[in-house]
């Protein structure tokens, strides 16, 4: 818990007098500075929709959740470089600008608050697709809902809220009569919108969003481009902001987005930017297999307060994350929905364990900044070294779908007539005698993409009999949980489907 004491933020911004912000704080115990004002907290108009952009199409009163919509406001600050950026993330920043904002989060809680487990996941909402998506609440669904977290996903980016080059005009062209009293002033004032939203949360002015629970760990979360904007929260943000106990990094690349939020200013960031090591609160990066060749350069050793995980037969989208956030996509944005917009013809989207290893990487960073265990590393991931016709990259973390395989689960794709987002969703190809169409050989055959052809391996061969099968799953799923990287409820499903398929003999 943070001790009762606040610092304002333009009264710190006087007294740096264009110095160094984070040495206008060293004076101020790390848990207890907060250079953030609580902004005002107002409940938004039905609209007409009567729904918040991105509700949730799922029943969540039969998880025994609620889900409810508030309007934040106030005066955000922007920030700029002081001194210069290295690649070890050691980042300063002064004082830039003010303007005023109004923006808005969505929560998910426990309808009973004696279910609520005291960390709430603050997710800064992904606007890659023009539009407002919560990729990790779909990757994290399922520990969020069965441990009782609450979920706020928080619209920090112009684009969702201003619109961008989609259909939809952002949320205010969506419904004006439930936007239309929004401001963003640009993308230079979301890292302090987003750490205003936390602060709105430990300590509400007006409705409490989250309806009088007490909070003991706030966890930030971003994934894609908004891991991108939490590399660079984490690294120059959060050691003046200091409103978060931890970071979900998941599938950023080799640099940090800009501080000025100006995507072409990018070419001035650290490259790469790696995670700065002498933050007080812990930073969890994982990557899947596709985001690998673009983040790898970023590598560094894991540290008491930074862990990477590069996960083995994963994508950065994925068929979970596509079947479980479509229905609430379409609710909200219709035909408008993004779409992977694969070939006809070509292999079907990963459907590899990339949920299940979010669900520990979660569990994980939430006990770890509650004064935890470290989380255990993983071995790092190569995305060139293939075994042969069973195209399965090499190293990683390995959930039994990789370690005891049936298929190929690759986070690569050839996107040959392809959508713009398809190569973001891998490819599987069961093994099935190269009976499928996509079966050729060739960079879109993803257990044999290049010459000289081999055959798929033969499960009977792998698996002389099904409990064989069953036997090899349930002792890899015992090992992943030794090693921290799959949670024992998560490791039950899987020995379950084990046993309920017909593979083996």
């Amino acid at each position: 818990m943070r001790l009762p004491l606040r610092i304002h933020w333009r009264r710190v911004a006087a007294a740096a007098s264009g110095a160094v912000l984070s040495a206008a704080l060293l004076c101020v115990p790390p848990a207890a500075a907060q250079a953030t004002d609580a902004p005002e907290i107002t409940v938004p108009p039905d609209g007409s929709h009567g729904f918040p952009f991105l509700a949730a199409a799922e029943d969540l009163g039969s998880f025994g959740y609620t889900e409810s919509e508030y309007l934040f406001s106030g005066t955000a600050a922007s920030y700029a470089k002081s001194g210069w950026w290295r690649s070890d993330g050691r980042w300063d920043v002064r004082a830039s600008g003010q303007a005023a904002y109004k923006s808005r989060m969505l929560v998910r809680r426990p309808a009973d608050p004696a279910k609520f487990n005291g960390t709430v996941v603050v997710e800064w909402l992904n606007v890659s697709g023009q539009l407002e998506l919560s990729p990790d609440y779909w990757f994290e669904r399922d520990e969020l809902l069965r441990k009782g977290y609450a979920w706020v996903g928080i619209s920090a980016q112009a684009v969702g809220v201003n619109g961008g080059l989609g259909d939809i005009r952002g949320l205010k062209g969506w419904d004006p009569a439930r936007y239309g009293t929004l401001v963003h002033p640009g993308d230079a004032y979301s890292y302090d919108i987003f750490s205003q939203a936390g602060q709105a949360l430990r300590t509400p002015d007006g409705p409490d969003p989250l309806g009088g629970l007490t909070v003991e760990t706030l966890l930030a979360d971003g994934e894609s481009q908004s891991a991108g904007f939490m590399t660079t929260y984490a690294n120059a943000v959060q050691p003046v902001a200091r409103v978060y106990d931890g970071f979900m990094i998941h599938s950023n690349s080799a640099v940090g987005s800009p501080i000025s939020g100006a995507l072409t200013d990018i070419l001035w960031m650290p490259n790469p930017s790696r995670i700065r090591t002498d933050l007080d609160v812990p930073t969890f990066v994982v990557l899947t297999e596709t985001d690998v060749p673009g983040a790898s350069a970023a590598r560094q050793p894991d540290t008491d307060r930074v862990v990477h995980w590069e996960l083995a037969g994963t994508s950065h989208g994925d068929q979970w994350a596509f079947d479980l956030g479509g229905p609430t996509l379409r609710k909200s944005a219709g035909d408008a929905a993004p779409q992977p917009d694969c070939a006809a013809g070509s292999a079907p989207y990963n459907d590899g364990p990339g949920h299940y290893s979010m669900n520990a990487a979660l569990r994980h960073l939430a006990s770890w900044a509650r004064g935890g265990a470290r989380p255990s590393s993983g071995t790092e991931l190569d995305t060139d070294l293939r075994s042969p016709s069973a195209g399965l990259a090499s190293g990683g973390v390995r959930l039994p779908a990789v370690a005891v395989p049936t298929r190929t689960l690759t986070g690569m794709r050839d996107t040959g007539g392809s959508g713009l987002f398809c190569g973001l969703y891998g490819a599987r190809d069961p093994w099935n005698g190269d009976a499928d169409p996509w079966d050729r050989h060739d960079a879109g055959d993803p257990s044999d993409p290049a010459f000289p052809p081999r055959a798929e391996p033969v499960l009977s061969e792998l698996y002389p009999t099904h409990a064989d099968y069953v036997t090899k799953v349930r002792a890899a799923a015992q090992a992943s949980v030794n090693a921290g990287h799959l949670l024992p409820e998560d490791a039950a499903t899987i020995i379950t489907t084990a046993q309920n398929s017909g593979t083996g003999g």
